[in-house]
């Protein structure tokens, strides 16, 4: 016996007191209804209508039921609703991971973002590089991350992709720093700080490759992981490096300024894997990380740092919707 379906059909009857009318409300016929209500009876051992009189009324039995079949029905109600929304991504946990330059704004942005699309959904953002978030999709440890492009998408999914345009970091004092925007040609016998290759070995290639086609060979790379460690190598004089912006705006002894051409683009997007095991939550991860960044980023800013006008250049962060993903 469908346990559910016929306390449901008690209830109706137990709140019209009329077997027809009741019969009306659940879009049924009557003689079913009552062979509905017959065979609680008989599997309960007790009978939860008084029939005798010429107005139905509830039995001894049929009261304390009532409540409990109420109560029951509800619980029945809240368990299909969670778990929707557990199918949903709406609930449960979702290990989650950001490139190491990620802000805190971004960060904590994100978060809320997320907080506030899917109360219920848990959280677990790692600080994780491209090629190490790529290894933990491929294993099963992580359920979505924020990687940088170029990456094998062979066995992932792609999120919206959002692209920010790469200045260069100069000293202070270099006569570069007196120039509008700068090419990668200008460059030329400085050495270069470069994230290490091992975080994002698509990304470190493409930049190299960029360098050395617009005429600028590095005289020596060097390595910092850390956003404040390359800042101090540059303002020491050992090379320059490539920025987003506002990071380098913040320190004073050195400067932030466009690259002629805009010839070097980051691209970013959330990634997850393919197939049965995707968290429900991991495209809505990755529409929200893009929305964060391109938001985040959306002011248009001049060389020296002060806003620029709406109508200028071309927004630092753009996301592009790739319909294949």
């Amino acid at each position: 016996m469908d346990l559910l379906r016929h306390l449901r059909i008690f209830v109706a009857v137990a709140d019209e007191l009329h077997f027809s009318r009741a019969a009306d409300q659940l879009g049924m016929a009557q003689p079913p209804l009552s062979q509905a209500v017959r065979r609680l009876e008989k599997d309960l051992g007790a009978e939860l209508f008084d029939r005798s009189h010429r107005q139905v009324r509830l039995t001894t039995a049929g009261m304390v039921l009532l409540d409990e079949a109420r109560e029951l029905l509800a619980r029945e109600e809240r368990l299909r609703a969670l778990t929707r929304r557990a199918g949903d991504g709406g609930l449960g946990t979702l290990r989650a991971g950001v490139p190491p330059d990620t802000t805190v704004s971004v960060v904590s942005t994100l978060l809320s973002a997320i907080a506030e699309h899917s109360p219920g959904l848990s959280v677990d953002l790692q600080e994780i590089t491209t090629e190490e978030q790529l290894r933990l999709l491929a294993s099963g440890g992580l359920d979505v991350g924020l990687v940088h492009q170029p990456v094998d998408a062979t066995e992932l999914r792609l999120g919206p992709e959002v692209c920010a345009e790469l200045g260069v970091v100069l000293p202070r004092t270099s006569p570069l720093a007196r120039l509008p925007e700068v090419a990668l040609a200008e460059l030329s016998g400085h050495d270069l700080v470069l994230f290490p290759r091992a975080q994002a070995p698509g990304w470190y290639d493409r930049v190299l490759d960029t360098c050395r086609a617009e005429g600028f060979v590095p005289g020596r790379l060097r390595h910092a992981s850390n956003p404040e460690f390359l800042l101090a190598l540059v303002h020491a004089g050992h090379g320059v490096a490539f920025d987003q912006g506002p990071v380098a705006r913040k320190e004073p002894r050195v400067v932030w300024r466009p690259l002629a051409g805009r010839p070097l683009l980051q691209r970013m997007t959330g990634a997850w894997l393919a197939g049965r095991s995707t968290h429900p939550a991991a495209p809505h991860f990755a529409e929200l990380a893009a929305g964060v960044l391109a938001r985040g980023h959306a002011a248009v800013l001049r060389p020296d740092g002060s806003p620029g006008s709406p109508d200028g250049p071309p927004r630092p962060w753009s996301v592009v919707y790739d319909g294949s993903s």
